[in-house]
């Protein structure tokens, strides 16, 4: 603690760690506070990114004081003291507390480093092997979250010879099968928390690492299911391959048509006879066919449905409306394909 002069000031440094998104108080020593009833007048101030310039949080006066950031800081008048309400990475400065006496000043000086804490670590197998009745295991230790994390291995038993005892987070552990109670534990920590997780080595096998590596169980579960999906998609494949290739044709009684042209032959035009009798000028243009037509094979352009039903014209008898002149016309039939 040094007096110096009025903007001089050089005081004693302490360092502060704050955790982040939690409260972070900014404590001095009992001579200061002693110091500041008597002379009555203090600030806190802290540093910026500029070093010529210095951001003023609060001033006190004879038992009064102006917070210049309420919503940030709160200042304990008891003990004069500036609580950080939640501590951001940006809160990591260097903090002055300033005593004014006259034209000098005294100085107490804090600097505020910030972490995030650690998270709960994770065991992963790497790898392990059996040979000649002992277990070897590759062990890696980890935290998703935390600032400046470190890692370290003991054993449960507590004894410094312990095969667990390491540094780091990787371990290679070499154990009897016998031994079933070995148990080591892994913590992960940092300046302001810690975190710790056990491995238990009861059997050499992934199944005791089920809450240490889900990934790797989740790799042993899905790749069977995915290799006996695919097999089962082939098989079914080939399977409905050789139903299509010999089961026969579904039957068709489906009634279809036919198409034919007719040339009717020139005669002169004689009204028809009654019904029941026969006229050589009169032209038949219905016909039942059975069996596959002739020529499947459709004009292009043919439309694949009959039109629309006009009004029947009696047997041999052709519409009066016929021209004596047509053209060779379309006719149609009715064909009803037997049973394959």
């Amino acid at each position: 603690m040094v007096w110096g002069s009025s903007g001089m000031g050089r005081g004693t440094r302490e360092t502060v760690l704050g955790t982040l998104g939690k409260a972070t108080v900014l404590w001095i020593p009992q001579e200061f506070q002693n110091l500041t009833q008597s002379f009555g007048v203090a600030t806190w101030k802290r540093d910026t990114s500029d070093p010529h310039s210095k951001e003023v949080l609060l001033k006190y006066m004879n038992g009064n004081y102006t917070n210049y950031a309420p919503s940030q800081n709160h200042f304990h008048s008891s003990n004069f003291s500036l609580e950080i309400l939640s501590t951001q990475r940006q809160d990591q400065r260097l903090y002055e507390y300033i005593i004014s006496k006259d034209a000098k000043e005294k100085v107490w000086q804090i600097q505020l480093e910030v972490y995030e804490p650690v998270s709960d670590p994770d065991i992963q197998v790497l790898s392990w092997a059996l040979a000649n009745d002992s277990c070897t295991v590759t062990l890696n230790c980890t935290a998703a979250r935390g600032d400046n994390v470190s890692y370290s291995w003991t054993g449960l038993e507590a004894s410094s010879s312990s095969p667990c005892a390491h540094n780091g987070s990787l371990l290679h552990l070499s154990y009897h099968l016998n031994a079933t109670s070995l148990a080591c534990a892994c913590t992960a920590s940092n300046p302001v928390s810690s975190s710790t997780v056990t491995f238990n080595s009861s059997a050499c096998s992934f199944e005791q690492w089920g809450s240490a590596s889900p990934g790797l169980n989740l790799v042993l579960v899905v790749v069977p299911i995915v290799v006996a999906l695919v097999l089962f998609g082939v098989f079914t494949a080939l399977h409905v391959g050789r139903l299509r290739k010999h089961t026969p044709l579904p039957e068709d009684n489906e009634v279809r048509t036919i198409y034919s042209q007719v040339q009717r032959v020139e005669k002169q035009k004689i009204p028809c006879s009654p019904p029941g009798t026969e006229h050589p000028s009169c032209t038949t243009i219905y016909a039942a066919a059975t069996g596959l037509p002739p020529d499947t094979a459709q004009a292009p352009g043919r439309i694949q449905h009959s039109p629309r039903a006009e009004p029947p014209t009696p047997r041999g008898c052709l519409p009066l409306s016929q021209s004596p002149d047509a053209e060779p016309m379309t006719v149609y039939a009715s064909v009803t394909l037997p049973k394959i």
